[in-house]
């Protein structure tokens, strides 16, 4: 065996500690040296940061200072670090005097349509006057008294003339709501609106009572319309606006317990005890509610915003009338005195309470030394008036519903009319004893027959289901499967308890369910299954002409406006067109309102709304002027719904706006993002499809106090000339619709 071979080494050379400590120290020095830079570069970062917000701030600042000037020194001043020169701030206030005075003129529209329409009614009073058509005046209770005692005289009590005559009264009702719900405050009393509501419980007392009446004779002589094969009555009459039926047990078989009036689609199912008795039931349903609470289908404290609004502004222009009276009498120096005191001290005499915004008006144009035009303030007050409308509570204390049996009224409506289902003691009938018809005659009237029997042994018994089957409206849409509830007269309210099985054939429009007893029924619909909207647009195609569309969960509602009248021009669901019927009708938009309530497409929010579906709330100043200048601009422009009013905090509405001219959809390029808090708008930065949101000012723009003039900085000559041109009654409708739907705080 040989001599071993020294084994090679394969690492690297050892370094020695002097070598260790030498690479050391540099990998440290050079670590140091790029952290030093690193610190460098991110200060230079910062301070070009810095010097970059500095100048935009001070732009911001400026373009802020230029757009409020002549407001409040001291707000305006709350950032020292910029003082606008003396010169420019006084072509700024006169920049914005100019604005104001050309909004102003604008605005005038508002209180022209104001104008219009009272005398529109009054004139409407007078052809009703010298038409004399014999129908009476529902809002002059000597006719209308006059016209219920003579219907109460009347003893002609058969079924189709009642159903004739019933229509007439319907009519009148109609008109009482509709002036209930049109007519301005200061048209209309309270002692008026007392007036009218009592008249309206009178007429439905009364033609509920001629039912009942007509309902009696024709029992009394059920056996000359028994059916051969039964041997019982049954008869259907159908008008468009109550469906008749009634069944009366002359035979007396258990075999006969049901029955299904097949010219309607309405049935039922009798326990055996009502098979053999002495009874006759009733399914008399009217396409109206005559029911609930009226002051459920009339929100006589809201009368409408428009309504209260107008009114406040009436009654303003009319004080301000009078005290300017008394001051010509004065010296000339007393009296300008007296109105600049009036016109621009926040403590008026108006009794209305201003806001900062208000305030700041005034004081702007008190410093530029002009007294505003009488009608354009009185329109400012109407903003205010409006703002204090949306902002005040209720003074009614609100009940709380602690019984779950219990609808809330406010929440949910009933939807297609009621069913008065009723079982009613069968009188004598006629009989023929050789050659003489002989009849037994009861002074009792039409009585109802009790079951459960009342009695102190049924009071623990258990007693059979009543089965009920009813026939939906074709008139109405239910989005979902309606509320059963029953009317519970005692409390005058609602309930849902006694009504089980409830079994749902939408398709076939079909609902059957069990009673323990004869109720009044309703199917309910929750008022705010269309809210909040998923979006809105505002597209003119004309001028004085455009269309609103509302898409919500269940349906787009497309609504055209023309000139002072609206109508609906589609609804589309899921599965295509619906309520046809209701299409190609101009009508008011209060008359909209109503029509599209009763079909079941609610997308009108009320006072309380906010209190059932998620509201993106908003400060009432920035909606309230916000729906005002879209409507003096929407004859040109067109506006939309923006995923950053969500983001935009509550001071501040958000939407999309292009200039429009023609018929066409817009683009989705040609939108622009505004903003706008009611006191100053600007275009911004950002576009839909923007990650983030920003209040950056898109460039080459600045702030404007009115969003009428920040779209003014980019529209055409033509769109600005068609804004002018465009219809006061048009205007009015728009902001009447924009204001009813509230699309800024419902969307």
């Amino acid at each position: 065996m040989g001599p071993k071979k020294k084994k090679k080494s394969g690492g690297k050379k050892k370094l020695s500690k002097a070598e260790r400590i030498r690479i050391q120290k540099e990998e440290e020095e050079r670590r140091l040296k790029e952290e030093e830079e690193a610190r460098l570069r991110a200060e230079q970062e910062e301070a070009e940061r810095f010097e970059k917000e500095r100048l935009e701030q001070e732009k911001r600042e400026k373009l802020e200072a230029k757009v409020m000037a002549g407001a409040d020194t001291g707000r305006r001043n709350l950032h020292a670090t910029t003082e606008v020169p003396r010169q420019a701030e006084v072509e700024d206030q006169e920049r914005r005097g100019s604005e104001l005075t050309e909004l102003h003129a604008l605005e005038e529209n508002f209180l022209s349509a104001m104008q219009w329409k009272e005398e529109y009614r009054a004139y409407a009073k007078w052809e009703h006057y010298i038409g004399c058509d014999g129908s009476p005046d529902p809002a002059v209770p000597q006719e209308i008294n006059t016209f219920m005692s003579l219907w109460r005289e009347d003893q002609n009590k058969d079924i189709e003339f009642v159903i004739e005559k019933g229509n007439k009264v319907l009519n009148l009702i109609n008109k009482l709501d509709f002036l209930l719900l049109d007519t301005p405050l200061n048209e209309l009393p309270e002692k008026n609106v007392i007036q009218y509501q009592e008249s309206i419980l009178d007429l439905q007392s009364l033609l509920h009572q001629k039912y009942n009446e007509a309902t009696e004779n024709l029992l009394k002589k059920a056996n000359t319309y028994a059916d051969s094969d039964s041997g019982n009555m049954a008869m259907v009459i159908k008008d468009k606006n109550v469906t008749f039926c009634i069944w009366a047990n002359l035979k007396k078989n258990p075999r006969f317990k049901n029955h299904t009036f097949c010219e309607a689609d309405y049935g039922f199912d009798l326990p055996k005890s009502l098979a053999v008795s002495d009874v006759a039931v009733r399914i008399l349903h009217t396409h109206y509610d005559h029911v609930s609470p009226l002051h459920h289908i009339l929100p006589l404290h809201l009368m409408q915003e428009l309504s209260k609004i107008r009114s406040d502004l009436v009654l303003e222009v009319t004080e301000e009338e009078k005290e300017k009276e008394e001051g010509e009498r004065k010296s000339e120096k007393e009296s300008d005195l007296a109105n600049e005191e009036e016109s621009y001290s926040p403590g008026g005499k108006s009794g209305i309470s201003f806001k900062e915004d208000s305030k700041s008006d005034a004081d702007e144009n008190e410093m530029m030394g002009e007294e505003p035009d009488k009608k354009s303030e009185s329109f400012n007050t109407v903003s205010q008036v409006q703002i204090s409308t949306l902002q005040e509570e209720t003074n009614e204390k609100e009940e709380e519903i602690i019984d779950e049996n219990i609808v809330d009224l406010r929440q949910f409506a009933p939807l297609g009319g009621v069913y008065h289902i009723d079982a009613l003691k069968l009188p004598p009938q006629a009989k023929q004893v050789k050659g003489w018809i002989m009849v037994e005659l009861l002074d009792m009237g039409l009585e109802t027959y009790p079951y459960p029997p009342e009695s102190e042994e049924s009071k623990d018994v258990t007693y059979p289901q009543i089965g009920i089957t009813v026939q939906l409206l074709d008139t109405v849409i239910y989005f979902e499967e309606p509320t059963v509830a029953r009317w519970d007269t005692a409390g005058k309210q609602w309930r849902t308890d006694g009504i089980s099985n409830i079994n749902y054939k939408m398709e076939e429009k079909q609902v059957s369910f069990e009673m323990d007893s004869f109720y009044t029924v309703a199917l309910l619909q929750d008022l705010h299954l269309n809210m909040p909207y998923q979006s809105w647009e505002l597209r003119p195609t004309d001028i004085d002409e455009l269309f609103l569309t509302v898409v919500t969960a269940f349906a787009e509602v497309q609504i055209q406006i023309k000139g002072n009248q609206c109508m609906l021009s589609s609804i589309i669901v899921e599965k295509g067109e619906v309520l046809s019927y209701l299409t190609g009708r101009w009508t008011t938009p209060v008359g909209l309102t109503i029509a599209l309530k009763k079909a079941g497409v609610n997308i009108f929010p009320a006072e309380y709304s906010h209190k059932y579906v998620y509201v993106n709330k908003k400060t009432p100043l920035a909606e309230i002027r916000a729906y005002q200048q879209m409507a003096l601009s929407a004859s040109a422009f067109a506006f939309s719904w923006s995923k950053w009013n969500l983001e935009s905090g509550e001071d501040q509405v958000v939407f999309k706006v292009s200039e429009h001219l023609n018929q066409d959809l817009v683009k989705d390029e040609d939108w622009s993002l505004y903003m706008f808090n009611g006191q100053r708008a600007q275009r911004l930065k950002i576009s839909e499809t923007s990650e983030a949101f920003s209040e950056e000012l898109a460039e080459e723009t600045e702030f404007h106090s009115t969003f009428y003039h920040m779209i003014k900085d980019f529209a055409s000559e033509q769109a600005i000339e068609r804004v002018k041109k465009a219809s006061y009654l048009f205007t009015d409708v728009v902001y009447q619709l924009l204001l009813g739907t509230r699309v800024l705080t419902y969307s």
